[in-house]
Order: structure tokens, then sequence, then C-alpha cells
């Protein structure tokens, strides 16, 4: 865990005791589960959902779906469902929702699956039994003869929650083991998500099995009792790959029909338990002058009447109240009951602490330059860490080699891949399917905790941070840049601002794209699933040598191999990636007119030339996942924007012109580039902009009103920071531009979302700004289950129906931890636009348009 030692668990076995059989086990006297209004089992600090939530099919399985447990406020258990291996991993068949049904008056829940391959349907039944939660498994068909000794029934536990805890089997005693440790048995076949693509499979033996299981019985926040009328087995699936959970699994019996087994699932339920109160505020701080507004989130059996209150710390350690206004009721959302506490009248600098009851927060600061240094470590640590085909160190750390050096052969055509890529019919470049495409291996970052380059991205990242430059001109200079010597070294200067170095990183990969191939591609991706769960130095993820087919696997000659590890290229023309490049082109060709003038007028000579032969022919509308562009129009139009900033050329006027009826239609979704043309368009264009500006004004007070935290919280399968970063920049750029329209508030509760005023939890989202922000989250170095500093994680994700959730001592969740860069640079942002107004400091003046040449 981050920042503490590890310690090797022993799970030394106890002295036995006597098997306690089903039928000798006292009779439970808990408290009943009922089935509450939300569709789920409840009683006193447990739940027991049944799917509630299903696999999502974005990223496969994520680990929330079936069967479900919540006890004592954090999800333990989940996927409880038909399963075809013992530690199913993140890519393993899993079976397809085909209907869910809820009856209120008997308190059943019968949810229909299926895995249509094998023509198999099957049934999971959940009801309430003597303060636990019965579920069966009905068959009208017996399990398939291919599915025999394969299908079975898993529900997975977190691995976490159940550190240095210990279980009991059939009245045997255990541990679970802190770290993965268990026998292993080979097998015909290789399981894909188990990090290797070479060598035979294997898979781990049960550690335990019995028909009675309870999980740390010593510890009531964590006490689970599993009775099954068939053998239930115990596994580790950490022992397949560092994501996996700790799973219990009955086999289905073959050759039989309807109730096949029935486990009695309880949760150790406390009469009346009640979940601490959480008192969300900005880990960070507030400016003297600002809004601070605090809210407290309550268990809703919480009917206690205690007085909020705000301490400032002295030198001495003294706590000191400070007069404020009593909190006031908010109202519910999602699960719990909330308070508000508005404290904006205390306007002292200083060091302060929140306190209500028992809880009492990390100290925050009021001050003037509360947002001064919030995006330091983003950009001193998290974007260098971030750069591909470089070799980044930090002091005595190397955090990578040089990685992907052999970047990148052609995809075949016709192909499906893995996180969301796909080759058309054709490579729409002069390459066979399987060549190495030189000049591919330059610039870029990796896209997220993955190694991928996704264009996409890379072109946002580039706008995101020139928007910085124009606005704001940050001169830090931190990190030292050699592309010479492809070398990076944190926190040595030298004479450039880092802002603009990692703007000319990110260029010079879209650049060698146009270069190689003549336009965008969707990016640059690993061949299959085991280079792509690949963990720690990217450099060591492929050989770094080009592939040559004439050698054999392993054998090196000339500085080729004949290991087929290079990752691959995927080219299918899409029209939108071709704009949202211009775009990227076109905005760097302004900002770095100084620092690297020929990359400058070679980024805007492919942008006006692509520009031109966009326009003339029909759009390539190919689309495939994430990874082909946005939607084509907004894409367009962001192409037209970014130029006519560069050039001031009338074509790009009256494109923006022939543009805006259908932007109008969508402007929340491009208000950002609407606004940046208006000092290039006619004064008309401005004019034509204020109905659809104040319709958003209105919309965006409403909105505000939706939660206690006055931001869009989206319930999806990935968390929503990105939507809050782009609101608050939204407010920003319409604040600036119409400030007597639009108010400057929802800059302030976008970036205090993010720093802690949030559900579930006061952690700020950001790792390494805010006296408490995220220690454990899904970066690259997830499985040390530690941090890059300045990376944003996605944040609170609703499981459905009501729970907000970001684990802090669990990385694999990839919906909530998982640093992405574009919301790197959206933080870059954010933090000049609230330090601009809540400091009253100036901008700089914009860069002069027009100055970058063709």
């Amino acid at each position: 865990m981050a920042g503490k030692p590890v310690f090797c668990f022993v799970a030394a076995l106890l002295a036995s005791t006597a098997p306690v059989s089903a039928q000798t086990a006292k009779p439970s006297t808990a408290p009943e589960f009922k089935l509450s209004d939300a569709g789920y089992y409840e009683a006193p600090g447990a739940n027991v959902l049944v799917f509630s939530n299903w696999y999502d099919g974005l990223f496969a399985d994520a680990k929330i779906s079936g069967v479900e447990i919540i006890q004592q406020g954090k999800r333990i258990a989940t996927n409880g469902d038909v399963r075809l291996s013992s530690t199913p991993g993140q890519w393993d068949p899993t079976g397809r929702l085909v209907d869910r049904k809820v009856d209120a008056a008997t308190g059943a829940i019968t949810v229909t699956l299926e895995y249509p391959e094998h023509q198999w349907r099957y049934q999971i039944r959940s009801e309430q039994k003597r303060g636990a939660v019965a579920v069966s498994v009905i068959l009208d068909q017996p399990v398939p003869a291919a599915l025999a000794g394969k299908a079975g029934f898993n529900l997975e536990f977190l691995p976490s929650a159940y550190f240095r805890h210990s279980y009991m089997v059939d009245g045997q005693t255990g541990g679970f083991p802190l770290y993965p440790a268990d026998a292993m048995t080979l097998t015909p076949e290789r399981n894909a998500a188990s990090g290797r693509n070479e060598g035979p499979g294997a898979e781990p033996i049960a550690m335990a099995r019995g028909n009675r299981f309870v999980l740390a019985p010593e510890d009531p926040a964590r006490r689970v009792t599993i009775q099954s009328n068939v053998e239930v087995q115990m596994f580790d699936g950490r022992n397949q790959a560092q994501n996996g959970w700790f799973v219990f699994r009955s086999l289905l019996p073959t050759g039989r029909t309807g109730t096949v087994l029935e486990w009695t699932i309880q949760p150790n339920s406390v009469p009346g338990w009640l979940r601490k109160p959480v008192i969300a505020h900005s880990q960070l701080g507030y400016a003297p002058g600002g809004r601070k507004v605090a809210t407290i989130e309550l268990d809703r059996n919480d009917r206690r009447q205690v007085q909020a209150k705000l301490l400032r710390v002295g030198e001495d350690g003294s706590m000191t109240p400070v007069p404020i206004t009593p909190a006031k009721r908010w109202g519910d959302y999602l699960r719990y009951s909330y308070l508000q506490l508005d404290f904006s009248n205390v306007r002292q600098p200083g060091l302060y602490v929140l306190e209500y009851g028992d809880t009492r927060t990390a100290p925050f600061r009021i001050a003037a330059d509360a947002y001064a240094g919030a995006w330091h470590p983003t950009m001193d640590v998290y974007f260098p860490v971030q750069m591909d085909h470089m070799f980044v160190n930090e002091g005595y750390r190397v955090w990578h080699g040089d990685a992907h050096r052999d970047d990148a052969r052609q995809a075949p055509v016709n192909h499906e891949h893995i996180d969301l890529y796909a080759q058309g019919p054709t490579t729409d470049t002069r390459f066979k399917p399987g060549e190495h495409i030189p000049g591919l291996a330059v610039g870029g970052w990796f896209d997220a905790g993955d190694f991928d380059i996704r264009t996409q991205s890379q072109y946002q990242v580039i706008r995101s941070l020139v928007d910085s430059w124009e606005r704001w001109r940050p001169d830090r200079d931190t990190t030292a840049v050699d592309w010479n010597r492809r070398r990076t070294e944190m926190h040595v200067p030298d004479g450039t601002p880092d802002l603009l170095q990692q703007i000319r990183h990110g260029t010079l990969q879209l650049v060698a794209q146009f270069d190689a191939v003549g336009h965008a591609i969707h990016g640059i991706v690993e061949p299959d699933v085991a280079q792509y769960t690949h963990l720690g130095d990217a450099s060591t993820k492929t050989d770094g040598l080009i592939y040559d087919p004439k050698l054999k696997i392993g054998e090196e000659r000339n500085g080729r191999s004949g290991t087929p590890d290079d990752r691959w290229a995927f080219t299918t023309k899409a029209s939108a990636l071709n704009y949202g490049s211009i775009a990227g082109l076109a905005a760097a060709a302004r900002a770095l007119a100084e620092v690297d003038p020929e990359l400058s007028r070679k980024a805007l000579a492919i942008a006006t030339r692509t520009w031109a032969e966009e326009q003339s022919h029909a759009p390539n509308l190919y689309k495939f996942g994430n990874t082909t562009g946005g939607p084509l129009e907004a894409e367009q139009f962001s192409a037209a924007v970014e130029l006519l900033r560069a050039t001031r050329d009338p074509r790009y006027v009256a494109a923006v012109q022939a543009a805006w009826p259908a932007v109008e239609k969508k402007f929340m979704f491009n208000l950002r580039d609407a606004v940046a043309a208006i000092p290039f368009m006619p004064a008309s264009y401005r004019e034509a902009m204020v109905p659809a500006v104040r319709s958003y004004a209105d919309m965006a007070a409403k909105m505000a009103t939706a939660n206690p935290f006055g931001v869009p919280i989206t319930t999806g399968g990935w968390a929503g920071s990105g939507t809050v970063l782009g609101t608050a920049l939204n407010a920003y750029v319409l604040h600036k531009a119409f400030p007597e329209i639009m108010p400057a508030d929802g800059v302030f509760r976008g970036i205090e979302f993010l720093l802690g005023h949030h559900p579930g939890s006061d952690i700020s989202f950001v790792s390494g700004v805010g006296t408490v922000s995220k220690e454990v989250a899904y970066g690259n170095n997830r499985a040390d289950f530690s941090f890059i500093a300045g990376g944003v994680v996605p944040g609170v994700l609703v499981i459905k129906p009501d729970f907000p959730e970001n684990l802090e001592d669990w990385p694999f969740f990839w919906g909530q931890n998982e640093y992405v860069i574009p919301e790197g640079a959206m933080w870059i942002e954010l933090a000049h636009a609230a330090h601009e107004l809540a400091s009253g400091a100036n901008p700089a003046k914009p860069a002069t348009a027009g100055t970058t040449g063709q």
C-alpha cells in the first residue's frame, strides 16, 4: 500500500475444531433483509444488490455486476454470476443479460441470462431468508457438455477489504494472504488476461473448500457467511493477474435441471449502525474573498443534532472556534442526506479545519495564492512520466526507459482489436498488413494508465495546453527535455518553458503520422492482450527492435528482431480524426512559432493542406469506439476555428460562419471553440451567439441545483471528472466573453469538486494536490498501489442505483481511478482559471494571430 511498509502476511493455520455442518449451525438472529424501493436487499449497515448493475461492455468485466454486497459503506463483493472459470479475467466470457424481474410482493428478484454461443440460458433467483439472502441457480436445460466442469456460480470479494483478516471454512481456519502465493496447475489453454502471450496456461488451485465459509469472523464490519448445498471453493484471482479478487465458486452439477445450486449469503448486519459523516470540502483550500461551502454527508438514519464547527489552527496546535452560520439541510441525494455549511464570510488567511461531531477534516488554507501552484504537479511530474519514446528520469528513479522504438506495424484489415481500436477493409496506406511503418517512434504521450498513443487524446491535449499558454503564458521551467538523446530529466530546468516542451512533444507525433501515411491515424496500440496488460517500465514491453519475419522468435540481427512484439498502427481514414488533428496542429503552430519555428511552419502547412484536401471530397465516415474522432461537424468546426486563429484567412471566417447554425444547436458541446473565434469574426457573430449563451447559462443554473455539489455528476461506467472539468471551463470561457450573462461561480464549483467537495469522501481527485489526495490510482504503476503526482482520476462512480464509490485501497477500477491525459491538460487550464478569477491576476496578452506564416 502507498506510504506503508509491506510485510509478508503468513496465513498460519490455527488450532482446528470439529467441522460445523449446515445442520448444526445455530439459527440466525440477525436483522432481516428487506427489499427496498430502490430494488436491492437492505438491512442495517448491509445491502445485497442483485444485478442492479451489469457488465457495461465498454472494457469488458469492470467488477460491477451480478450479485454485489455493500457492507458498512464499502462495496466488498461483486460479479455474483455463472462464470466459466475459477478466476475469470477482464476479457473472459460473461453471460448476456436477458431480463431482470423484481417481485415487490414476495421480495424475489429473478434474472435471466444466457451464453448465446452455447445456446444456453439460466436464471439467478434471490429472496430473503432468515436474516440472509438466498441465491439460487435455476436451469431449464442442463449444463451443456462443452461447459461441464467450467460453468459455476462465482462471487468475488475485494482483496483489500480482507487484507489482515482471517476466514473459517467448516470450522477450519485460515488467513487471507496479503500477496498471492498459491499453487498453480498447468492447463491446455492460456488465459488471455494472464499477462503472458507465450508458454502454457496455468490456473490457481483452490486455497480452501467446504460448504460453509465465514469471512473475517473477527471483524463485524467485514464478516460475511456463505453456506451452500454444494461444495464452495476459494481462489485467489491475483495469482492469475494483479487485478484479480478472492473468488468463491461452486461448480454447477451436470445432467440436472431445476434449482441446481443454492447459496445463503449473510453479510453481517449491525442494528443501529450509522455511517461516519463525511465533510466534503476543498482539500487545497479557498481564496479569502471566494465562496467557501462544505457539504456534510450523513447516513439517512443519522438523526443526531450536531453543530458544525470551523476551527482556526494555531502555531501551538490550538484549535480556535471561528463564528460561522449554522449548517442548513440541503436534502437527500443518492443514498445519503446532506447539510451545507457556508463560511464564505471567513476571509482571514490562515490554516483551518472543519469539525462535525467526531469527524474532523485535514487542515486546509485560506490564502490569496490557494490555487497558484495547483497545476505544478501535473506539469512537473504527470506529463513527463506520460512521455512516450523517451527515457524519463527523476533523481534516483527511472520512471521508464526509451519505449517503443520499434513503432509501428500496419494493423491487419477487417480487424476489431482491444481497447476500442479497429481497422477497416483497407489500410489506406502504402503498407501491407504487418509491415513496418517507419517514422512513428517519436513524440506523443501514453494515453492513460496503459501505453497506447490515442490520436484523439493527443490533439485534445495539445489544444488544451496551447489554450493555457496563450491565456496565461506560464513560463515555469523544471524539466529538461532532449529529443536528440530521447531523454527527459525531471526537476532540472533547461531554459524553455515546460508547457511549450510538452506541446512540441505531442506535435512531433501528429506530424509524424502525416509524414508516414499522409493522414491522421487512430493510434498505436499493443498487438495483443498480454502486452496491453503490461505494468511497469514501458520500455520492457517490446524489445525495441523492428520486427523481421525472416528471423525466428527471439533471434536478433542487424537491429532487427524475430519477435513480433511491435505495436500496431490503425490507419483507416476518418475525416473526423483529420479535422481534429488539423485543429491540434494549427494551435501548436501558434505556440511553437518562437521556440521551434521550423516545426511551427510544418505543422501549419500540414493543417492548411489537409483542410483543403478534406474540403475537396465527401468525408470519410469510418467510425469505431472512441478512437476515430468526435462528431464530424464538431471536429470540422474546431479545425476551422484554430486555422482562423492561426492565419486570419477569410476562408476560415466563412467556414466558421457557415458552420454556426449547426454548432448553435449543440452549443454546449462546442461553445469553447465558438467563443474562441469571436475576436476574429464580424461583430454580428457574437451578437448571434447571445441567445445560445443565455440558454446555456439558464441550463447551467438549473443543473447546479440537481445535487448538493452544483456540478453534473454522471452515472455511466466511467466517472465524470472530465465532465466536471469541461463544465467548469465552459463557465470560465463564457464568463470572460459574456460576463453580463454568465457568472463565474461554476468555475469554483468545478475546481472544488475535483479537490474534495464531492459525494462519497472528501479526497482530492488530483494526486498530490491538496492535503489528502489520491495515493492509490490506476496509473502505469498501479501494481505498486501507488500514484503519479498531478494525475487526475475519473472520480465518483455511481454504482446503480445509489452508491457513490471511489476506492482508495484498490487501484484497479479504471472507471474510478484511471489517469487520462486530456483531464490532466484540462486541470492545468482550470487551475489557472481559478487562480486568475480568485486573485484578480490578469491573463497574458493573447498571441498575435497570423504571425506563424504558412
